[in-house]
């Protein structure tokens, strides 16, 4: 099964980076198994997106901003919508670059101790761009299947650990609730694994992989595993954090704090591995996205090795490692980047299930009635999650 695996896990592992990790720590610990059912919730939106972005990247032999410069004729609203791409990708994934780095550094810290913490985001930084300057496919695809096993085998053991009550998991899993002041963290939940630079991400890294529409089954059955996986490592952090009593916990290192006097040095480690192959994985897909989507945008048609393409991960990937490693935070940046992304993701939703359904784009693999019922739903999703990032920025919320 894992070597049929391909660009999901990447989208997998995109999705499971600091913030993820963070938002269902939190999840775990304030409400324990009642917000279950809103992250399964999420997985199911996002295969159902993702699966659309990898049949559209199959089909078309193209990325999904390429597509959208075809099909949308007005260069009024073209560029618009290209400019809110890019500036919601680009610059987003440059800001957050930073929260990714200083995850796997929160790893390597719970592994290797704080001696040499100001090193590690170099480390770090060294590591993403050896993989990210080699320019290969393969070896990138086969280095995450490995990061993203050891990922979910990391935080899937933590959670048996805390020998969890399979009762009240099932209830939590299968019985929506909503507890007091539950809804900023369900939101929060699946905010954080619809992800709008995964779509981008997908719809560039199948073309890389397969060219015919006869992998049109492969890419399901990739996409499927790989975000069960995720969600998988998802469902194991609210399992695990919900075992701890304290509500001072905060993120997943401070988890492992909680968590091991009852269960030993054990649990630092598996969290400790399991925070480190999150930040590193995010710390790679973010320039690696950024990078297709300016491709894209600006009509290089250009490979992983060439010299534009290169340029565009390595000003990410040096702005993360320059940001944590001064301790600069670029808090106005983020807020734009924020806006940006939550203009964006209800936009690319509707875009991404409108072209979808043209036979001149998708012939007959356009969408089934299915297929548009629940991308409708999540469009209304999608558009609540938006406004919430937007309303959340401006201090609304």
């Amino acid at each position: 099964m894992f070597k049929k695996l391909g660009p999901g896990v990447l989208v997998a592992a995109a999705f499971i980076g600091p913030g993820t990790v963070t938002a269902c720590t939190l999840a775990g610990v304030e409400f324990g198994f009642n917000l279950l059912w809103a992250m399964l919730l999420s997985i199911i939106a996002t295969f159902i997106l993702q699966e659309m972005s990898a049949r559209l990247g199959i089909v078309t032999q193209k990325g999904l901003a390429d597509v959208i410069k075809q099909e949308l004729h007005n260069p009024i609203i073209r560029n618009s919508v290209i400019a809110l791409i890019f500036s919601a990708i680009i610059i987003g994934n440059a800001s957050y670059e930073a929260g990714n780095i200083g995850g796997a550094t929160l790893g390597m810290e719970a592994l290797f101790g704080t001696n040499y913490s100001s090193l590690y985001p170099f480390v770090l930084g060294g590591l993403a761009f050896v993989l990210l300057y080699l320019g290969s496919y393969k070896a990138l695809e086969k280095v995450f299947i490995v990061l993203v096993l050891i990922m979910s085998l990391s935080f899937v053991m933590t959670a048996i650990l805390t020998k969890p009550n399979m009762w009240e998991l099932l209830k939590g899993l299968l019985v929506p609730s909503v507890p007091k002041n539950g809804i900023l963290t369900i939101i929060a939940l699946v905010g954080t694994t619809v992800v709008p630079y995964n779509l981008f991400l997908h719809a560039a890294l199948v073309s890389e992989k397969w060219k015919s529409k006869d992998d049109l089954n492969l890419a399901k059955r990739d996409t499927m595993v790989s975000i069960i996986l995720g969600g998988l490592v998802s469902i194991s952090i609210i399992i695990s954090a919900a075992a701890i009593n304290s509500l001072e916990v905060n993120n997943v290192m401070g988890m492992a704090k909680a968590l091991e006097p009852l269960y030993g040095s054990a649990a630092l480690y598996f969290l400790g591995i399991g925070m480190f192959a999150a930040g590193i994985t995010s710390s790679i897909t973010a320039p690696l996205a950024a990078a297709y989507v300016a491709n894209s945008c600006f009509g290089w048609n250009a490979g992983l090795k060439d010299f534009k393409f290169r340029m565009i991960w390595m000003v990410i990937l040096f702005l993360g490692v320059f940001f944590l490693s001064f301790g600069i935070k670029p808090i106005e940046i983020i807020k734009f980047a924020q806006i940006t992304n939550g203009l964006l993701l209800p936009i690319i939703a509707v875009f991404l299930l409108w072209v979808v359904n043209r036979v001149g784009v998708m012939g007959k693999y356009k969408n089934t009635w299915s297929q548009n019922v629940f991308g409708l739903l999540i469009i209304l999703l999608s558009v609540v999650l938006g406004a919430k990032s937007i309303l959340t920025v401006i201090g609304i919320m």
